[in-house]
């Protein structure tokens, strides 16, 4: 995939935070960041290791930040927040609201955090530097795209137009996958000096990347040296993953030993976890192995996202005593691990089919004090579903229901399907309605076709009156009704004694005309009387 070079597809925040590659946009957060843009791989991970310990100090006192931070819906308007604070108290720092942009944008919230922006910009709180402008700027592109981006670059003074909003610009046409704005915006920081960082660099990168061009990928580092530019780890991570993508393992190790041999780099565990990682898809084991105990050499003793990211790879090798070893480790540097960690180490461990172990380690959790979250407990579930192991998985559900915690339609979905695959019919039902029962407009759940056909032909033929309604009613709830419903509903009656007329109206006022299967079972009425 095009994220492949990041090796975090078993962490969703992660996944997320990558797949638009805004990495590169750490630049832009604060001025004290401008001095880590030679790292900006490594600034996000510490910005994502940060969030591990978020609410964990609390304060007592209010402030303009602990006003604003539960505003945890993105749709929610924080300006009258703002307003409210500023006629109450009339103080209001820069710094905290520099802080609380910040904040947003690393749990992408972007809307917010351009309304703040917007709100201190237009209330003159006080004059934009170029950084300021580039924050906003990248907010701007994230929320309305980069034409709007374009247009707020365009109306910048002159003295406001340096790289860092150069940068800003070239970062939002990279998002969007602008090819051609890209490469002219390039051009231009060339000819204006802006492009001496390898930042700028890295961005085309992403770009080619983004695009599954990897081919270039290498061309664009190759520049870099030309124009006398270093590359960064980032630059070269990024290269080793275009040949990894393309399977050319020999291309990789050799671009890993070039940068190995570079004075001026210093190794991370990301990049050898970035090799090991195209190492076992090409099924070389040993080379996997080797890779993984460099990346761990490197690791910071408290980077619970490195652990985690290791402990994945390790499974996936089928190391479960590199798994649990680690996983011991991680618990005693971090000291307090998190919902992510778990679900980690649950994966882990479903991957390596111990699922006893994850049972242990699922009890653990849920003494550790850590917030609910289904996405733990689901981990296992998908374990016993994948094992055929039905009844343990809606045991769990249930469970989960009978302490009042919540579960998700697509779990109860699955465990009706694999209940349909076995023929045990009434637990395909039961399960079915409780997923019905789950379902929220919008939530990305539906129905799976296959599974309410089966159940809907299972109706059909033996199903009773009580049965049948109960079942149509649940589903009438999530999708319009349709000619087999009403036939189901047709055959349960006819079955029963009892008129179908009503059914045949409702059925007209619905716009679903009978058709020869529907006078087929009305034929089955006649034959009955």
């Amino acid at each position: 995939t095009k994220t492949e070079f990041w090796c975090s597809e078993s962490f969703t925040e992660l996944y997320e935070l990558f797949k638009t590659l805004p990495s590169m946009l750490n630049r832009l957060s604060s001025s004290s960041d401008m001095q880590s843009n030679r790292r900006p791989f490594e600034t996000l991970i510490r910005n994502t290791i940060s969030t591990r310990s978020y609410h964990t100090n609390r304060q007592n006192k209010v402030t303009l930040y602990s006003k604003i931070s539960p505003l945890g819906n993105p749709s929610v308007s924080v300006s009258s927040e703002l307003d409210d604070w500023v006629e109450k108290s009339s103080k209001v720092r820069v710094g905290e609201l520099q802080r609380i942009i910040h904040d947003l944008r690393k749990r992408k919230r972007f809307c917010q955090a351009l309304e703040v922006s917007e709100w201190m910009n237009g209330k003159g709180i006080c004059a934009f530097s170029p950084t300021q402008h580039a924050v906003q700027l990248d907010l701007i592109g994230r929320v309305r795209g980069f034409i709007t981006a374009e247009s707020y670059f365009n109306n910048l003074r002159d003295q406001d137009k340096t790289d860092k909003t150069y940068g800003a610009l070239l970062n939002c046409y990279v998002r969007q996958r602008q090819t051609d704005k890209s490469l002219s915006h390039l051009q231009k920081m060339k000819e204006m000096g802006f492009a001496s960082s390898p930042l700028t660099y890295n961005d085309i990168m992403c770009l080619y990347t983004n695009l599954g061009q990897y081919e270039k990928v290498p061309d664009v580092l190759t520049e870099m040296k030309e124009n006398k530019v270093s590359p960064d780890n980032f630059s070269y991570r990024i290269c080793i993953n275009s040949y990894g993508v393309r399977s050319d393992i020999e291309g990789m190790k050799k671009k890993l030993e070039e940068m190995e041999s570079q004075p001026h780099i210093v190794m991370d565990w990301n990049t050898y976890a970035v090799v090991a990682n195209f190492y076992i898809k090409a099924g070389l084991k040993d080379k996997a192995n080797d890779a993984l105990k460099k990346s761990e050499g490197r690791l910071d003793n408290k980077d619970g996202i490195g652990y985690n990211h290791l402990i994945s790879l390790h499974a996936r090798l089928g190391n479960k005593v590199e798994v649990l070893r680690l996983w011991g480790l991680e618990k005693n540097a971090c000291k307090r691990c998190i919902n992510r960690d778990y679900i980690t180490m649950l994966e882990s461990l479903v991957s390596l089919g111990e699922l006893k172990e994850g049972e242990k380690l699922l009890e653990e959790w849920e003494s550790s004090g850590n917030c609910y979250d289904f996405r733990v407990p689901n981990t296992v579930i998908v374990g016993y579903i994948e094992k055929g192991l039905f009844e343990k998985a809606e045991a769990m559900l249930e469970g989960l229901m009978g302490k009042g915690k919540a579960s998700t339609p697509n779990s109860w979905g699955r465990v009706a399907a694999g209940y349909l695959d076995k023929g045990e019919m009434e637990k395909a039902i039961a399960c079915t309605k409780a997923a019905l029962a789950l379902y929220t407009e919008g939530k990305g759940w539906k129905p799976n076709s296959k599974v309410i056909a089966g159940i809907l032909s299972s109706l059909g033929e033996k199903g009773s009156i009580e049965g049948v309604e109960s079942f149509v009613g649940s589903l009438r709830t999530v999708i319009p009704m349709n000619r087999q419903m009403y036939h189901v509903l047709i055959k349960a009656h006819i079955r029963g004694g009892k008129e179908v007329d009503g059914l045949l109206a409702s059925m007209k006022a619905d716009k679903i005309d009978e058709d020869e299967e529907t006078k087929k079972i009305l034929s089955m009425k006649q034959n009955n009387s």
